[in-house]
C-alpha cells in the first residue's frame, strides 16, 4: 500500500459481468453527503467528465447539499458494494464488494474547491492530487484488499493540507477486460467533506481529471493475465500521478 506522505515530501510529479457501487461515506447512506447513482456501471471513456465524479452515461444520481466534516488526520471509510443493497454473492458476482475477476487498483484523490456541495460539477478539470494507492505487490491486487475488508475503503486526510471544502474521490479501476484500448472500468465517486485542523504548510502539485488518464497508458491497456491465464502480470505500474513515497 502506499498512502499519502505529502506532509513531510513534496509531490512528485468477456468475463463475469459484475459491478461496483460506493455505498456510503462514514456511515451516512447515499443522498448525505455523497453524490451517489443507483446505476453500478463503470465509467469507460477516459476523456469524458465523468472521470471526476461519475455521470453519464451512468443514471440515477441523487445530490446532496450536505457535507462531511472531518479533522486533518482522521481516517475517511467509503463502502463498496456490487449493488447498493448487497448483502452477498449472486448470479453476476462472486461476492458482495465486486467479482474477484475485476482485478485492478484502487485510490483516492482529493480537490480542494469553493463549494463541495456543487459536485460533480466541480469536479472535472485541474486541481486533484492523490492521497492513497493500493495497485499490485506480491501477486495481489488493490481489488483483492478491497474485497478481504468487506468493501471498506480507508483512506487518512493528510494533516498538512489547507482547510477547506474539498472533494474526495475514491476510485476503484477494473482490468479484466482492459487488454483491448477502451476496455478498462472505472468505478469512482466523489464525497463532499469540510476539512479543518490542517497546518497547511503543504501545497501538493495537482493534475486534471479528466486529463491525467490516457487511453493507451500500460496501466489502463493492459493484458494482465501470465502464461498460465492468471491475472498475476511480473510487474504493473497504475495509471494518474503518484502518491509521495
Amino acid at each position: 500500500m502506499k498512502a499519502a506522505a505529502i506532509c513531510t515530501l513534496a509531490l512528485p510529479l468477456g468475463y463475469v459481468s459484475a459491478h461496483t457501487i460506493m455505498q456510503a461515506v462514514n456511515g451516512l447512506p447515499q443522498g448525505h453527503g455523497i453524490y451517489m447513482p443507483s446505476d453500478d456501471s463503470p465509467i469507460m471513456d477516459v476523456n469524458s467528465n465523468s472521470m471526476a465524479c461519475n455521470g453519464p452515461p451512468v443514471t440515477g444520481f441523487r445530490s446532496s447539499s450536505e457535507v462531511i466534516d472531518v479533522k486533518a488526520g482522521d481516517v475517511v471509510t467509503g463502502a463498496w458494494l456490487h449493488t447498493l443493497t448487497s448483502t452477498g454473492p449472486d448470479s453476476t458476482a462472486d461476492n458482495k464488494v465486486i467479482d474477484s475477476s475485476h482485478k485492478g487498483p484502487i485510490s483516492v484523490y482529493l480537490k480542494k474547491v469553493n463549494d463541495a456541495t456543487q459536485n460533480p460539477g466541480a469536479g472535472p478539470g485541474d486541481g486533484w492530487f492523490k492521497i492513497s494507492e493500493i495497485a499490485y505487490q506480491n501477486r495481489k491486487w488493490g481489488v483483492d484488499d478491497l474485497i478481504e475488508k468487506g468493501g471498506l475503503h480507508q483512506v487518512r486526510i493528510p494533516q498538512c493540507i489547507e482547510d477547506g471544502e474539498y472533494l474526495l474521490r475514491f476510485e476503484v479501476l477494473a482490468l479484466h477486460s482492459a487488454y483491448s484500448q477502451g476496455g478498462a472500468q472505472f468505478y469512482m465517486e466523489c464525497a463532499q467533506i469540510r476539512i479543518s485542523g490542517g497546518t497547511g504548510t503543504k501545497k501538493p502539485e495537482t493534475v486534471s481529471i479528466p486529463g491525467v488518464f490516457q487511453a493507451n497508458h500500460p496501466g489502463i491497456t493492459v493484458h494482465i493475465y501470465d502464461n498460465s491465464g492468471q491475472p498475476y502480470p511480473a510487474s504493473y505500474t497504475p495509471p494518474g500521478m503518484l502518491p509521495p513515497p
